[in-house]
């Protein structure tokens, strides 16, 4: 007992709490993972449909245009696009295997010629750009069924936002709950305190005792709220597999951990130990202050 107290003399075991303060962290420690991958799932898939979107509006011919080198002038016309990076045409056998789940093998069935287009930026107006196309190439049909990518680009943005906003909303609240709970603990030892100021205990001697005992409670529930964090990323990760072109796995142990942020998630801890640290000294040595 003597030992404990010689270790501990302030009582901080009794007066911050371990069972509280790590869950209530951990609570928020989820919240912080959960919106940190939706932060990085929603660059993902920003990245991936401006990717998509290189051969998103389509440009199709009839199957003459072959003859009379209309063809070439439309791929030169398209080309000098400054909005265009490139022209192509698609093959016959890819048309063939896009179609082939509605028409079969049909092939008797005279095919269009379709144009691909690589854009070189997503557009600030697709419906613009595809009037432009559709002057470049008089008589051809202009498909932009893939310029709308550009809206979801601008909501997937405003998502990973709004992701990082509720990170920084969950740091302000842990930190809030850490003060809290060392204004608390400070009301408890209340006595103790002054006595050991009285006795010629340096500001920070004191702060850092409640720093440590709080750094070490956040650091814990951070810790935990992580490990619980992980599984449900994986969930979700595995859900978003369609989306990102991957294949779900449909089971516990075939889920993509590798999808996981476990550097980002690995940090949490750290960085919770970290807020909980520097929190609890400001509160202390702010009341310590306003000691005579």
């Amino acid at each position: 007992m003597r030992r404990s107290r010689g270790r501990d003399p302030l009582g901080l075991r009794r007066a911050l709490s371990d069972r509280l303060l790590p869950a209530l962290v951990a609570a928020m420690a989820l919240l912080a993972a959960l919106a940190l991958a939706g932060a990085q799932g929603a660059a993902e898939l920003t990245a991936r449909w401006e990717t998509g979107a290189a051969a998103a509006v389509t440009v199709q011919l009839p199957p003459g245009a072959a003859s009379g080198g209309r063809l070439e002038r439309a791929l030169a016309a398209l080309e000098a696009l400054p909005e265009v990076a490139g022209a192509r045409l698609m093959s016959e056998a890819r048309m063939q295997a896009l179609l082939r789940p509605w028409l079969g093998e049909a092939p008797a069935v005279a095919l269009p010629l379709v144009i691909e287009l690589r854009l070189a930026e997503l557009p600030a107006s697709p419906e613009a750009l595809a009037e432009q196309i559709a002057a470049a190439v008089p008589g051809g049909v202009v498909e932009s069924h893939g310029v709308w990518v550009a809206r979801l680009v601008a909501l997937a943005r405003s998502l990973q936002a709004v992701a990082l906003a509720a990170l920084v909303l969950v740091a302000g609240i842990a930190a809030a709950v850490v003060a809290v709970a060392v204004r608390a603990g400070i009301a408890a030892r209340r006595a103790a305190i002054a006595l050991l100021h009285d006795m010629g205990a340096t500001d920070a001697d004191i702060a850092g005792r409640f720093a440590g005992r709080a750094g070490l409670l956040v650091g814990t529930g951070a810790l935990l709220g992580t490990l619980l964090a992980a599984p449900v990323l994986a969930g979700f990760a595995d859900l978003a597999a369609p989306l990102l072109g991957r294949v779900p796995a449909g089971s516990l142990a075939g889920l993509p951990w590798e999808s996981v942020p476990w550097g980002a998630l690995a940090l949490l801890p750290l960085l919770g130990a970290a807020l909980g640290w520097l929190t609890a000294q400001a509160t202390v040595r702010r009341w310590l202050r306003r000691l005579p």
